[in-house]
């Protein structure tokens, strides 16, 4: 079974190549048992890898593909190779299951455009990019997949590139991850400079051989990796591109969101946590970005008014958790958390897409209401995606992988009252704003009419995913909720365990017991604000402003790098710079023009020139010996 893992990554990437090259020639029929059936066989054989992996574990739990050398350059020599392990398992799994499903659902929602072949293209690139990527065994070959997630990240977002604004959206997503992904291929460079390899798990020994903890070199590497992570992963300060990515088809954010992409960063800082624990420092920056991170974005998400930019925020938000859970050493609460969200996020961003649908376009929330009557099976998708997001104690699969998350914000070595404080108060604003936009969404007054209902290939994917979301997190569930950790125990195969030594004041059951009730005050507020009466736009304050923008970080970066360099640029119009070169040009035709101007046709003048080189030749080293 385990031998068919390059299947998983090569039927995607070839069938987005026959899409790209002849799929303007196909029917439209064809165009979608390729494109959804390659991700439907990618999922298969990703099925049967894992039940491989799980019935035969290979010794010392990896299994390591190799198929030929990259490159052979002196010591660099890296390879085209795969490499499976419980975390790879677990991405793997993710990735082609939610993706398939989105792509089922695009068959539906993308029926009527015109770039239908050229959608499937790039999102079946985007499924192979993001699965070399968590399968690659050396970091270079993880950095190709990095750049494909990147670059189909700019197709999809500018998919729609007669308007002005999309194209804008995608090249700013393009310049801002490209800012963290230098910053990642400058680690690369030392990271091999000094320890000789890029092969990920003998880089990992060769950290932890050679540098101690604190080494200047393992905080600068790690500190040049968690560059590359903020960016992909739209964290603080690289985050202002994922709000504007909304411009993309519904189905392409579902899977930038929940399956591939901002989970990129994610998985980054996983697999090289050994780099991590030697840069103590730069692992509590992680910690702490995450926190801002989810506190700053869940704030904003309450103040938007377009259904999908809250959900943006909200993934922005549930992101942080995960930084906040690496940061402090919890890594499998980490992945736990980013399984869950890949069900419920992806079951979010479906619904939003056919609540657009069903009102024509229709984004703004403030336009909508009613919808409950009108579109009950969205609805529902809407309520099970929403509470799984705000953490429903007991019933959805959000509340056990946040609830561990929490706990071991305190529990930690690095856990304080202060990462748990932040983490509850996230958990508080979650459930107001989701709350809020589904309240503001399906009741209330109906504004605008529903001209379509979604059909089959969208249904199916709700049911899985609702399901999924609900059902999902009781692979790893508490103590005082069974106590099967079993999700924790397969990934601590790869993964290190996280020692609890915090156990008092703050217990894990209280720990329940508090995001329990910050998800009641949060559904609570939500009714008394938006829900008991119909509820208009509301007068903007400056504290909603500030919401509504993002922090004004957008702002901020257009004062402080875009209009600096625009000015230079206009100050610089007729290129000043290229005074310098252009003087030695002129300078090399002067010089062309005396020495052109010695050549007469003349033979005497030319003997004399010999005769007397000849005797300055000769004078030359009679006085230098």
């Amino acid at each position: 079974m385990l031998e068919l893992l390059w299947l998983a990554p090569a039927i995607p990437l070839v069938s987005a190549l026959v899409l790209a090259l002849f799929g303007l020639r196909m029917r439209q029929k064809a165009v979608s048992v390729l494109g959804v059936g390659s991700i439907g066989a990618s999922a298969v054989v990703a099925i049967l890898v894992a039940y491989g992996f799980l019935t035969a574990s290979p010794p010392r739990g990896a299994f390591v593909q190799r198929f030929w050398t990259w490159m052979d350059t002196g010591s660099f020599r890296p390879e085209i190779a795969f490499y499976l392990d419980s975390v790879s398992v677990l991405m793997l799994l993710v990735v082609t299951f939610v993706g398939f499903l989105i792509h089922l659902y695009s068959t539906e929602y993308m029926h009527d455009d015109d770039g239908y072949s050229r959608f499937f293209a790039y999102m079946n690139l985007f499924v192979a990019s993001m699965l070399i990527l968590v399968l690659g065994n050396n970091l270079l070959l993880l950095y190709l997949g990095w750049e494909g997630v990147g670059l189909c990240s700019y197709l999809l977002i500018g998919f729609w590139y007669r308007d002005v604004a999309n194209v804008r959206a995608a090249t700013k997503a393009f310049v801002v991850t490209r800012i963290g992904d230098t910053a990642m291929a400058i680690g690369l460079f030392l990271l091999f400079t000094n320890l000789g390899t890029l092969d990920i798990q003998e880089l990992m020994r060769r950290a932890a051989h050679s540098w101690p903890v604190g080494s200047p070199l393992a905080i600068a590497a790690a500190a040049l990796l968690l560059g590359g992570a903020v960016g992909k992963s739209a964290q603080l300060p690289l985050h202002t591109w994922l709000p504007d990515a909304m411009a993309g088809p519904t189905p392409t954010s579902a899977l930038i969101h929940a399956a591939t992409m901002v989970t990129a960063g994610v998985y980054l800082i996983a697999r090289t946590n050994v780099l991590f624990t030697l840069a103590p420092a730069v692992q509590m920056a992680v910690a702490t970005i995450g926190a801002v991170t989810l506190l700053m974005a869940a704030f904003s998400a309450l103040a938007q008014r377009d259904i999908k930019r809250v959900l943006a925020y909200s993934t922005v938000s549930q992101i942080g958790y995960m930084f906040l859970a690496l940061g402090l050493g919890a890594w499998s609460a980490a992945m736990f958390h980013f399984m869950t969200h890949a069900f419920f996020k992806a079951l979010l961003f479906l619904a939003a897409g056919a609540v657009i649908e069903a009102l024509h376009h229709e984004q703004d929330m403030f336009r909508m209401g009613g919808l409950r009557r009108e579109l009950p099976f969205t609805f529902w998708a809407f309520v099970i995606g929403g509470s799984a997001l705000a953490g429903m104690p007991l019933v959805t699969a959000g509340f056990f992988s946040k609830d561990l998350i929490l706990w071991q914000s305190w529990a930690g070595p690095n856990g304080s009252i202060w990462f748990w404080l932040a983490g509850m108060l996230g958990a508080l604003l979650t459930s107001l704003y989701i709350f809020r936009l589904i309240f503001l969404v399906f009741y209330g007054p109906q504004h605008t009419h529903v001209v379509r209902r979604p059909g089959l290939a969208m249904k199916i994917p709700f049911v899985v995913l609702g399901a999924l979301s609900l059902i999902a997190g009781y692979v790893d569930t508490p103590p005082h909720f069974g106590g099967v950790p079993a999700f924790s125990n397969f990934l601590n195969t790869t993964l290190p365990s996280l020692e609890e030594v915090h156990v008092g004041p703050i217990t894990e059951l209280i720990t329940a017991v508090c995001a329990s009730i910050v998800f009641m005050l949060g559904l609570a507020g939500a009714y008394m604000v938006w829900g008991r009466r119909p509820m208009e736009k509301p007068e903007e304050g400056r504290l909603e402003r500030l919401w509504l923008s993002g922090w004004g970080i957008d702002w901020l970066y257009d004062k402080v790098f875009v209009r600096p360099v625009a000015y230079v640029a206009r100050v610089n119009a007729r290129d000043n710079v290229d005074g310098l070169f252009t003087g030695i040009a002129a300078l090399t035709r002067l010089g062309h023009r005396v020495v052109k101007s010695t050549q007469t046709g003349e033979i005497r003048w030319y003997a004399s020139g010999l005769a007397v080189g000849s005797v300055l030749f000769v004078a030359i080293i009679l006085f230098t010996r």
